[in-house]
This record gives structure tokens, sequence and C-alpha cells, in this order.
């Protein structure tokens, strides 16, 4: 009885056209069909959708523009959706054989997760290179590397007193969603199916998903695909807009493990933005450099495409985050060149353990780019500087980076003789490398405080993080309290013999 009063409320409603606000673009009638209720039951998602490129333009339009205007790669498009703006229906109807995810929805057979295989109907290249990256593999990277899942245990894993001592159990699935694979990506899979009591429709029929939601870079989803595009651009607007501006990075790329947000916001590109933002263009492609923006985001150093105001391409377009990186700052434990494939699990150093280095700082060569690649991407990355810096700024930069990184990984070599040290001498137990105290230092070293150095040179910088904020200060400081550790539990070893 709800579900047909209901209905007729729709029925009397005044109901949305949904080229309203849309420049009259034609609309499909499956998409139509969606909004009649949707405009109701989740006007947010609506008011998204209607501010979205996708519900301005058809792809047969997309597809007239020029080559650097375009926003759209694959060159073909199933006839089907080449007259109708990107709606509802036309993402959430793709490949419906393909989703474990798909259900019968009034009518229509529909997916709940629209994964990048569907986005690659109109974006090929974009979903072709994002799915070898480190970020489309995250979740692997992450669950199937074993010492990985050791700090993440040791950080996560419920602690019980037995015994007069600590009990650590594995981390919950819960536990991680919330944390490691909130950026990782988790793995979504289909339960079944479950009932939901909605208003408009009362009780409807639906996949039962666990690991949802989940917006993770990694997310492996129910066709298989791995990676969520709305990780960076969100659901239902898809800005670039917001893809575009450094919160988006943000939400994963901040302190104090990764602090890219917090290090740039206190650089002078970072107050250049945020004191000029509004006066800057978005929306534009290609983005032009001196005229769209007058500093980089993350996005200008990482993947957008550039030209000058001459139409010069300063960088193509890429969604390979990595393809214009010679290092990885970020790692456990030293830094080294980027890995040669997204899948990092495969990596072994000369010790046998799953680590791009070894405890000495040896890099596992094998599985890293050569000398080479690293100046290939190096160039692609001063080519970016070029659009708004002279040759002998930018150059110094870069040397003043090398050198940073080199000293900083000096200490957190001196750091790892120490622990290991205290491995050898018994002082420590190195079961678990990431469970004592004094473990939880080391790993502070490489994890938090040599970071923030490191990202602060990168970052044409921000002082005081490489300085006193997470940096020298503190791996000065924490040096020394690992010493203090090892001194304290030899004296009351020794105080324990003697009596």
């Amino acid at each position: 009885m709800r579900t047909r009063c209901m209905l007729l409320i729709l029925l009397l409603l005044p109901v949305p056209t949904l080229a309203q606000g849309t420049g009259k673009a034609p609309v499909s009638l499956q998409t139509e069909e969606c909004l009649d209720c949707h405009v109701i039951s989740t006007p947010g998602i609506v008011k998204d959708w209607q501010s979205s490129r996708h519900s301005r333009m058809v792809p047969a339009q997309a597809l007239k523009k020029e080559k650097l205007a375009r926003r759209i790669s694959s060159e073909s498009i199933p006839e089907a959706l080449t007259g109708v703006v990107v709606g509802c229906y036309e993402c959430h109807g793709q490949n419906t054989d393909s989703h474990a995810d798909s259900f019968e929805h009034n009518g229509y057979t529909i997916n709940v997760i629209v994964s990048p295989v569907d986005c690659s109907t109109c974006h090929a290249v974009e979903a072709r290179e994002y799915s070898g990256t480190k970020k489309a593999l995250a979740h692997g990277n992450l669950v199937g590397n074993s010492l990985y899942m050791t700090l993440a245990d040791s950080i996560l894993g419920h602690k019980a007193w037995i015994d007069e001592g600590f009990s650590v159990a594995v981390a919950s699935s819960n536990s991680l969603h919330e944390t490691c694979l909130g950026c990782h990506g988790t793995r979504v899979e289909v339960r079944g199916m479950k009932t939901m009591d909605t208003d408009l429709l009362g009780e409807i029929q639906i996949p039962d998903l666990s690991g949802w939601p989940n917006m993770g870079v990694g997310r492996i989803n129910p066709d298989g695909s791995l990676g969520s595009c709305a990780a960076c651009h969100p659901r239902h607007s898809f800005s670039i807009e917001i893809a575009r501006k450094p919160y988006t990075c943000a939400q994963c790329h901040l302190e104090p493990d990764v602090p890219a947000w917090n290090v740039y916001k206190e650089s002078k590109h970072g107050n250049i933005y945020l004191s000029m933002k509004e006066k800057w263009d978005f929306d534009h492609v290609p983005w032009v450099a001196g005229q769209d923006f007058t500093a980089p985001t993350c996005s200008v150093c990482h993947n957008s495409l550039l030209t000058n105001p001459d139409s010069e391409v300063i960088a193509e377009r890429t969604h390979d985050f990595s393809s214009r990186l010679w290092v990885r700052l970020f790692s456990l434990i030293y830094s080294h060149p980027q890995p040669v494939k997204g899948d990092v699990t495969i990596i072994r150093n000369d010790d046998g353990l799953p680590l791009p280095t070894t405890f000495t700082g040896e890099p596992a060569t094998g599985y890293l780019i050569d000398e080479a690649g690293q100046e290939s991407r190096r160039q692609k990355m001063t080519a970016v500087c070029s659009g708004c810096h002279s040759t002998d700024w930018y150059m110094g930069h870069f040397a003043k980076m090398d050198r940073t990184v080199q000293e900083v990984d000096g200490m957190i070599h001196t750091a790892t003789q120490v622990m290991q040290s205290a491995w050898e001498s018994k002082t420590a137990d190195d079961s678990n490398p990431f469970d004592e105290a004094i473990e939880k230092r080391w790993a502070l070293q490489w994890l938090f405080f040599a970071n923030s150095i490191k990202y602060s040179s990168a970052m044409t910088g921000a002082p005081d993080y490489a300085a006193f904020k997470n940096g020298w200060w503190e791996l000065s400081r924490n040096l020394e309290e690992m010493k203090e550790l090892i001194d304290l539990k030899t004296r009351s070893q020794e105080s324990g013999v003697s009596k």
C-alpha cells in the first residue's frame, strides 16, 4: 500500500526532464526513469550528476573535439551510447554479464559498482594506463606482502593481557577496512541478496556486498577489475576540477607517513595555490601553464596534460602516476629507484625478503628501473618544471633533493644498524620486527621522520617539516632514544643475570 501511495505522489509531482540544467542534451529513457525516483530519494546524487559534463555532452560531440581538448580517449563508442548523455543507466548498465553485483531493479539489470572496465567504454587509454600501476594493485601489494601485513597487524591487532604479557592477534577485517584498505582498497564480494526497506518502493532486493562501501585506489571489484576511478573523480560529478585540486590527493597522502599534502601547503607552490586558486581555471583541457594556473598542484606534476600558451605540449596526460617519478621516496626501508612493475609483491631483495632493498640499502636491481629509465622519467618531470622555472633553478632543486635523500637514507642505515645489534644481542626479539618499543621507534625513522624530510625536499621546500616537524630533530632524537632503550634493557638483563 505504501509503495502504491508513493508512486501516486510521484505521478502528481512535476516530472523533471533530465535535460533541465544540462543544456537540453538528449537523455536516454532508461536514465529518465532512474531519475524519476532518485531526484526524490537521493537528490544530492542527482544534483551532482546534473552539475557534471556527463549530463551536458553526448559522446558523439566529445569525439569531434580536437585532440588536445578531448576528454574521451576511446576512438569509438557503442552506437547506443553516442547520441545520449552519460547518465545513470549508461554507467550502471554496462557489462552486466561480467558483474557479480548485477541485479534486477525496476525492470532493468544494473550493477551496484561502476568499475574501471565500465569507464573504459569511453576512457580506454586512461583505464589501460591505470590498470598496471601500483595504485591499481594497491590492495594486493599490501595484503600480499607478509612484512607489510606484519606491520599492519602490529598496529591494528587487538592486544590482550595474557599470562603477564601481551598477546597480539591479526588485524580484523573491519579495522583494516577503516584504515589501510580505506586507501589501498578492499576486495568487494557478493555474499548474496538482502532486503532493503525504502520509502519510495517499499522492500527491494539488492546485492549484499562485503568490503563495501569503499573507494580505495586498488579496490578489487565484483567484475574482477582493479581500482576505483571515483577515488579521484568523485561520484557522480566525476569532476576534473576536484581531481586536479590537492585536497583529493590529501585524502591519503598526508602526515605522518606520506606527508605530501602537509608539505605542499607549507611550500611556496602551496602558498601560491591557496592564495590564487579562485582565479585559476581547473576545468580547461588542456591545462595551460601560466594561463590556467600559475603554480603546480599534485596533478600538474604527476599526470595532467600540460601545454604552454602556444599549445605546445609540455607533458602528456597519464594515469600511470609514477611515470614521471624516477625515485621512490616512500618505502620500507630506504629510498630506491621506482619498481619496473606495479605488482611489487614479486620483489625479493638479496636476502630473500619481500623488500626493494636489503637492510644495508642494496637495491633489488632486477625489479627496479635502470639508470636509463630513471633519466627518462626525470626528464619528464623537469619538462613540467620548465613551464615556469629556468633550467638552473630546477636542476639545482633536484641536485639538492638527491643529496638530501642520500643523507636521510644514511640516518636510516644508522638506525637499522642499531636495530640489528639489538636483534643479535637478544635485547629485542626478531620474530616480529615491529611489535616491541625499540622496533616501533626504528619504524618511526623510515615511516614518519625520513619521509617528512624527503617529501619536504622533493616538493620545493617546507623547511620546518625538514627540520622540526617530524624532520631532522625527530630523526636525531629518536635515534638517541633507540640507543638508550638498548642500554636500559641490557643493564636490566645483566642485573638479572648477576642475581
